[in-house]
């Protein structure tokens, strides 16, 4: 398995107590958070414990492990009861090295997919090369796990080689979503005055800002003229996913715009579970039940969710015409102004993996909204 480590090593010896210092973080909802990814400034840090490698431990003097983001974040695995302030230890010394979680790659051998993944599901956006082939696959592909380790290389390997298909369950999960020319597992897209969805194409660029141990983040860039749209519209979209997380935060943004519009998310619905969707605009998310492109298969149930905080409205838009399989979408309307950054989260959970079923899928949902408008408070003292 990949290791990490999460900054420059310099030869010291961990410490003593007295040259510690405490970082604070706080909890001032009703929901607990569990290894739920906290931040602080790498700043703060630094101020406490000069510019050396540091280590970050407990109440129980364990080692917690951290990375270092491209923003200049040091972020952790934080567990802090309900309305509760947890305390924890940081020191110079030298860290451990860290199981990696959260990864990606682009593959360019496979029609430049940009895929990656944490602990509980992976993902793919697609990009030129599928484009230029006249595949149209517009929006976010899920791939199932059903381990927590990284999978993805791996099965692009046993692809290439031809040893093993993404499409079969060799005992860590598999590729059964259908994405097509939708929106697939929650892609954003402007929406126009009749409500019709201006389709995004695929990725023309990308970078890759973190690659783990605890989050992935890249930045997908897209071609002008997209969108059924003046050929000056350009989107950018900054993706990343923690460990622990079922859900990619995204932060999108559309310059070239002339006027206000309005942007929504979108799920696609198949026809092989057209009713199985739930709209909760008091909670701001939608979510529905996919049965697979294969339902007769034994390949379980792969729950799609998008948590909109800024939506005005979750609604549900019949397609005039079917494609293949797909039926409809689900969509968190929202206005926006040209230039704005929107942000919001979607993801999926496997009923054969990490979420078993459709309530705890909702629950989860309901729970991740409440958790954004209250963040983990983080001060180092």
């Amino acid at each position: 398995m990949k290791k990490y480590l999460p900054f420059l090593l310099l030869p010291m010896a961990l410490a003593s107590c007295d040259s510690r210092h405490t970082i604070e973080v706080c909890n001032d909802s009703d929901i607990a958070r569990n290894g739920e990814i906290a931040q602080v400034a790498l700043s703060e840090i630094r101020k406490a414990v000069g510019q050396g490698s540091f280590v970050i431990t407990d109440g129980e003097s364990a080692e917690v492990p951290y990375q270092i983001t491209y923003d200049s974040l040091v972020i952790f695995p934080a567990t802090v009861a309900a309305n509760s302030t947890v305390i924890y230890n940081v020191a110079p010394g030298v860290p451990s090295q860290v199981d990696t979680v959260a990864c990606g790659a682009f593959y360019e051998r496979r029609k430049d997919d940009l895929t990656w993944e944490n602990d509980k599901a992976a993902y793919r956006a697609y990009g030129p090369a599928l484009q230029a082939s006249g595949e149209r696959a517009f929006g976010y592909d899920v791939w199932t796990k059903s381990v927590g380790h990284p999978v993805v290389a791996k099965r692009y390997r046993d692809a290439f080689a031809k040893v093993a298909s993404f499409h079969e369950d060799h005992g860590e999960g598999m590729d059964v979503y259908t994405v097509g020319p939708t929106l697939g597992a929650g892609t954003a897209a402007l929406v126009d005055s009749l409500g019709d969805i201006r389709y995004p194409w695929c990725f023309e660029s990308y970078e890759i800002l973190d690659n783990g141990p605890l989050r992935f983040s890249v930045r997908l860039t897209y071609p002008s003229g997209a969108f059924g749209c003046d050929s000056a519209v350009r989107e950018s979209r900054l993706i990343s996913l923690d460990s622990g997380e079922f859900l990619n935060r995204t932060e999108v943004c559309f310059d070239g715009l002339s006027d206000k519009a309005t942007v929504a998310p979108g799920i696609v619905l198949h026809r092989h579970n057209p009713d199985g969707y739930v709209l909760d605009n008091e909670n701001s998310f939608m979510a529905c039940a996919d049965l697979t492109d294969n339902p007769d298969g034994q390949n379980g149930v792969i729950y799609i969710g998008v948590v909109a905080p800024q939506a005005d409205t979750v609604v549900l838009r019949q397609m005039d015409k079917p494609e293949g399989d797909a039926v409809a979408h689900l969509l968190a309307k929202s206005g926006y102004n040209p230039g704005d950054a929107y942000v919001y989260y979607w993801g999926s959970g496997w009923s054969k993996g990490f979420m078993p079923d459709w309530e705890q899928w909702t629950d989860y949902l309901a729970d991740f909204g409440r958790r954004m408008g209250h963040p983990l408070k983080v001060s180092v003292k």
